[in-house]
């Protein structure tokens, strides 16, 4: 074995247990954080370390990949923003620094830094200082659980995956109203507490879309999750049945007042609150608020692409496929492995992006509501839609079970049967439940092409509608 393949082999944890079928895979160890971890600390080091190293270096190396991953998506989000509110409004965006203006985000991040660290007088200063740090650490947090990829976890065996994220990210609402609170300023106050009211309510219909979801399948490990959307697009949790579609929907728009994004954006109103509980923040700790929110878009957005879209898995199930045989020998098969799992993570991070973009969409189309609108929305409408769809899906399940219920255990596609075979479904009792898949997912990929193509028109024939600002004309004297 080379060098390399041994390197790659430790990644994997190949080595470090068999996968004997099912899910044994989750308690053998194929894909514990852990195993692997240490694996390449020693590969790494050249020695093999004590529990007190290893922790220490763990911490170091992939703290710091997490960290370096966050910043990544929230420096690159803002810039894309920047620039599809620009096509949106006929202007060019950042165009200055760096090719297409990618540096932007770079220079003001450098700008942030270089400015004055702001304490107002009447501030309550240790509150006041620790509130962005409370608002970015959940977000960070919140990064450990998505499955980027089979073997590319931070922890792969967290049995409750979904529930720590909910959990991880409702700490977000207490940096807010602390900001607004120590600043000591009655605008920043008002931004608080409609953080208060807006996030901590949206959250109830967002967690029981998740619920519908979840159950669904029968399992809140998001890696595992992904195992059972591995057969193709009509596995995706999406189209199990009408009730999850239905739920999907319900996540994104609570997902957009718990993110505080337009046209939720009302912690914030930058034209009634002059930007509300984060107004007296000046430099890296104002920076700090943007970090949170475009790294949380991309967590919400994950979490949906997660549980609804296939996790890492392609629409024809061929990631699934051949990860579902490699896996039986590993040792011959170290590069595939390595190339289906980087694969996954671009398909992963796709899903992610895309449902990203359809956010800033929405901010630069829909007008901003009323507070009280807003609450309406999430009391009146929302949560008791998201309890029917509770109810719906719990019925659907009870009387139209699929595979992945009537099978002795948890059917994993490709594993414990053919997912494009009418007969392995048949056999599972679930012949009803296919078809039905099959007509939502025709009913989705419908959906979805009819949105790409619209964005695909607009973006063709935007620029002929009306002459967009560019470059300034040199000025010629007379």
């Amino acid at each position: 074995m080379t060098d390399m393949e041994l390197i790659a082999g430790t990644m994997l944890g190949i080595g470090r247990g068999e996968m004997a079928g099912g899910l044994n895979w989750l308690s053998e160890g194929f894909l514990g954080a852990a195993e692997w971890r240490r694996g390449m600390l020693e590969m790494i080091f050249g020695r093999p370390l004590g529990f007190a190293e290893s922790l220490v270096a763990s911490l170091v190396v992939i703290g710091g990949g997490v960290v370096t991953l966050v910043l990544m998506i929230a420096m690159f989000s803002i810039w894309w923003e920047r620039k599809v509110s620009a096509h949106m409004q006929s202007r060019v965006g950042p165009n200055r620094v760096g090719p297409i203006g990618l540096l932007q985000s770079l220079a003001d991040g450098i700008k942030l830094i270089s400015k004055e660290d702001l304490l107002p007088a009447g501030a309550d200063r240790l509150l006041f200082r620790i509130a962005p740090y409370l608002a970015f650490a959940p977000v960070f947090a919140a990064f450990l659980a998505l499955p980027f990829g089979p073997n590319l976890t931070f922890e792969p065996r967290l049995a409750s995956g979904v529930f720590w994220i909910l959990a991880i990210l409702s700490v977000e609402v207490i940096g807010v109203i602390l900001a607004g609170w120590a600043s000591n300023n009655k605008w920043s106050v008002y931004g608080g507490m409609r953080v208060a009211c807006q996030m901590v309510s949206y959250e109830i219909p967002l967690g029981l879309s998740i619920v519908v979801a979840v159950m669904s399948v029968g399992t809140m490990n998001l890696v595992e999750l992904g195992m059972l959307q591995g057969g193709g697009i009509h596995t995706w949790v999406i189209f199990h049945s009408p009730f999850v579609m239905g739920a999907f929907v319900v996540y994104f728009i609570a997902s957009l007042a718990s993110n505080k994004r337009a046209p939720f954006d009302l912690p914030e109103s930058e034209s009634e609150l002059v930007a509300g509980y984060h107004t007296e923040y000046s430099g890296m700790r104002f920076a700090f608020f943007f970090f949170a929110e475009y790294a949380g878009m991309f967590v919400v957005g994950g979490i949906q692409a997660a549980i609804f879209l296939g996790g890492w898995n392609d629409p024809f199930g061929l990631i699934g496929k051949y990860y579902a045989q490699w896996i039986n020998s590993p040792q011959e098969h170290v590069a595939g492995l390595m190339v289906l799992n980087v694969i996954g993570a671009a398909m992963f991070i796709g899903k992610a992006m895309g449902i990203v973009f359809v956010q800033m969409w929405l901010r630069w189309t829909l007008p901003r509501p009323r507070i009280d609108q807003v609450l309406y929305a999430c009391v009146k409408v929302l949560l008791p839609l998201a309890c029917l769809l509770l109810l719906g899906g719990a019925l659907w399940e009870l009387f139209l079970p699929g595979w992945e219920t009537q099978a002795q255990g948890r059917g994993i596609p490709w594993i414990d049967f053919d997912p494009w075979s009418w007969s392995e479904w048949t056999r599972g009792g679930a012949g009803a439940t296919i078809i039905l898949r099959s007509i939502l997912a025709a009913v989705g990929l419908v959906g979805m092409g009819m949105v790409a193509m619209w964005v695909l028109y607009a973006i063709g024939t935007g620029r002929k509608i009306k002459t967009r600002l560019s470059e300034a004309q040199e000025i010629v004297a007379v």
